[in-house]
């Protein structure tokens, strides 16, 4: 189940049960992504390709429609919806900058509820703590189980997508590219 550490992105009261939540690990190899979007090879998101099989996002299991909350302090970037069977269905990145280090790296969220994506525009100010999404259900989330995929991004992200599985050959450079999620929500495994 998951670890309380994560009460903070979801905002979970303190009575609710960590049963209902599962963790998706980082740098994590998966039998599960058998969609045309995973096994054809020619796919490819954001220059990564192959058949891709290695999860480099954490992913969140939650109830359908559970709150979302930002980490961090920053702004809208990009939202949109992803089709494919097996993609994120609805998103929203978010762009992040830290003065004094002169760091900027981007936050998507992906299997969003659509209601998520609704009034969103880009560039409008998101504050830590604030709700800025919740988990999708399947019919809207690429046809997952409900859950947040939640990716870290050094790289300025083209569109709503990025790569959240990648194939053994690019795993280098997507390590390097997308940091682990715990690095802002902390040991939740």
């Amino acid at each position: 189940g998951l670890r309380c550490v994560a009460r903070a992105l979801l905002r979970l009261p303190a009575t609710q049960r960590c049963t209902k939540f599962d963790v998706g690990k980082f740098n994590e190899r998966r039998i599960i992504y058998t969609t045309e979007l995973f096994v054809n090879g020619s796919q490819s998101i954001e220059n990564f390709s192959g058949v891709r099989d290695i999860h480099v996002g954490l992913d969140l299991g939650a109830p359908a429609l559970t709150r979302i909350h930002a980490p961090l302090d920053g702004s809208i970037w990009r939202f949109g919806y992803n089709p494919k069977d097996g993609d994120y269905g609805h998103v929203i990145i978010t762009a992040h900058h830290f003065e004094p280090e002169n760091i900027s790296f981007w936050i998507l969220y992906g299997h969003l509820d659509a209601s998520s994506v609704s009034f969103k525009r880009i560039g409008d100010p998101v504050r830590a703590g604030d709700p800025i999404a919740r988990c999708g259900r399947p019919h809207e989330n690429g046809g997952w189980p409900s859950h947040l995929h939640l990716q870290l991004s050094l790289i300025e992200p083209q569109d709503h997508d990025l790569p959240g599985v990648v194939n053994q050959i690019d795993l280098p450079r997507a390590l390097r590219d997308f940091p682990d999620p715990r690095l802002i929500v902390g040991p939740v495994y």
